[in-house]
């Protein structure tokens, strides 16, 4: 297992159910990857344009700059409960956790249940509603999914082999038990109830803990669908599939694209070592895989950045390394990197001779800034660490942009940092997300109608596209948004002039119109996520996860299993 701070999803208590499968205790969880850095727009604009609508959408009017204060709800939103099911049994042992007779059943339709497919792949929410002393009743978010076959694979609850799964004759019950030698030993159970539409699941559950300090248990319903989307086209918007590169290393996560090459670090995944595959990509309808490179110990690699002849990849393990690439299909490793003994870097970011590398270490963490005017050759120029109310993570990622520095401080929000003087750098603001669990990830910033607009997105299912007016940082106001389905998560995004090109995990890339930030219009999508594909889990964070356009007409969109995906440009 993976240590906590291997991942900034440990700082999820708030989520209970299956609540380790989401806290970066397992090296099947992904962690999140660096931003759109500076390529960023320096107006995007008023002129707006004529979108190709396909299926999606039609035309962007003009932005004169007015907008509405929006609302901000969070991303967890409790729609009160899933089902009418429920788990009976009071202060339960782990066994009675385990055991389909203690959830009352009496209100489900069999039916419907036995129509269920028995395969596929299936993620949504959880709602714990813990009875209080008081009469009271205290509610938490938690996420749901699963992932059954009907051919003999391993069946998962959260990534965890099922121990039971009656899935025939009308009964949908699951459970899956864990030890861990820090959270102790687990139990995980859910029971289907009914089908309220096509590809629909909803029902009860419960989730129990027993560690040497402490013993909970968490009932709850949830709601599920089945992950891969239906009633929507693969492609549609004038988006093409030019070619697709399988990653043997790891599960994929980031990728950047320099001299011709791709390059694309992995993280360690199910027993497999991740590290750094190389690509040439000078004909994308056709790449050719030059390397790879995973190094015993040091192979957790989330990130990856170049400037010049240097590459730049963040790893959890020792920080960043820095290698040549001067050959471009294969790089030498330079040196690592000083730091103040172990430290997790998350991402890094190039701007101009800057280079940005966030340390998540003990969740708190700090961004470290070098020197790289001379990039085989960098130097510490200064530490950042956000004042203590908003270090609650520590910062996941950023973007520069006119001489800010926007960082995605997970459960501390989104900070604005004056960094055009490193010996006197100043918070100018920050906005923190409302509700349970809200969770700062990744934005890009750009200027329309003369205005600075941050695109913010969390992670976690819920999460979504906010659209932030931040020209005065201490007044950051919400004035749009885009979501997706309820139970799937956004990732990374690419700012380039009016479109806002999309990772979303399991809804695969989007590309919105923002000619007007108030209102994100649609204009093109492919789904890339697909249950048969190999490797695939149950996670929140399976899909479309790094994304980069370098301006040579191409995307190029790394997905979690199919790997390295190059797509034609809008």
């Amino acid at each position: 297992m993976t240590s906590p701070l291997r991942s900034g999803r440990a700082l999820l208590p708030t989520l209970v159910l299956m609540l380790s499968s989401v806290t970066g205790c397992d090296d099947d969880t992904p962690t999140p990857v660096p931003d759109a850095g500076t390529q960023h727009p320096t107006d995007s604009g008023t002129d707006g344009g004529t979108d190709d609508a396909g299926t999606d959408g039609g035309p962007s009017e003009p932005w004169d700059g007015s907008y509405t204060v929006l609302d901000d709800p969070g991303d967890w939103i409790d729609r009160g409960a899933f089902s009418e099911c429920r788990f009976t049994a009071t202060n339960p042992t782990l066994e009675e956790c385990e055991d389909p007779a203690n959830f009352d059943l009496s209100s489900c339709n069999a039916d419907q249940l036995a129509a269920v497919a028995p395969h596929g792949i299936y993620a949504g929410d959880g709602r714990g509603a813990r009875p209080l002393e008081d009469g009271g009743t205290s509610v938490t978010p938690g996420v749901a999914g699963f992932q059954l076959f009907s051919d003999g694979g391993t069946d998962t609850l959260l990534g965890r082999p099922l121990t039971t799964r009656m899935t025939d004759g009308g009964r949908f019950f699951l459970s899956a038990r864990q030890t861990h030698p820090a959270l102790g030993e687990q139990v995980f159970s859910l029971a289907g109830c009914e089908t309220p539409k096509p590809g629909f699941i909803t029902g009860c559950y419960v989730t129990c803990r027993q560690t040497p300090q402490f013993y909970t248990w968490t009932p709850g319903t949830f709601e599920v669908e089945r992950a891969e989307r239906s009633g929507e086209a693969e492609v549609s918007g004038g988006l093409q599939l030019v070619s697709e590169s399988f990653v043997e290393l790891g599960m994929p996560a980031d990728v950047y694209v320099t001299h011709g090459h791709a390059y694309v670090v992995s993280l360690n995944r199910s027993g497999r070592f991740g590290g750094l595959t190389v690509f040439d990509v000078s004909d994308p309808a056709h790449p050719v895989f030059k390397t790879s490179i995973s190094l015993p110990g040091d192979s957790y690699w989330n990130g990856v950045w170049a400037k010049d002849n240097a590459l730049y990849v963040a790893s959890a393990d020792t920080g960043v390394s820095v290698f040549d690439i001067s050959n471009p299909g294969a790089p030498e490793f330079v040196m690592g990197l000083p730091g103040n003994g172990y430290a997790n870097v998350h991402t890094v970011l190039v701007d101009g001779d800057r280079l940005y590398a966030s340390d998540i270490t003990d969740y708190v963490g700090s961004t470290r800034v070098y020197d790289v005017s001379t990039p085989l050759a960098p130097v510490l120029r200064q530490v950042i660490t956000l004042p203590e109310q908003y270090a609650l993570g520590g910062p996941h990622d950023f973007f520069a942009y006119q001489d800010r520095l926007y960082i995605s401080n997970a459960f501390g929000g989104y900070s604005v940092m004056d960094v055009s003087d490193l010996e006197n750098v100043r918070h100018l603001g920050q906005y923190f997300y409302p509700g349970f669990g809200g969770f700062a990830h990744h934005s890009a910033v750009g200027t329309f109608a003369g205005r600075t607009i941050a695109f913010e997105g969390g992670e976690f299912p819920g999460s979504h596209l906010r659209v932030l007016e931040v020209s005065d940082p201490a007044n950051i106001v919400k004035i749009g948004e885009y979501r997706m389905r309820y139970s799937t998560s956004i990732h990374n995004m690419i700012l380039k002039g009016e479109r806002l090109y999309i990772a979303w995990y399991h809804e695969g890339l989007r590309v919105l119109n923002v000619a007007n930030p108030t209102q994100p219009r649609q204009v093109a999508h492919f789904n890339t996520f697909r249950d048969s594909d190999p490797n695939r889990g149950d996670s929140p964070f399976e899909g479309a996860i790094g994304i980069r356009v370098p301006g040579d007409g191409y995307v190029y969109v790394v997905d979690t299993s199919r790997g390295l995906l190059i797509f034609n440009e809008l």
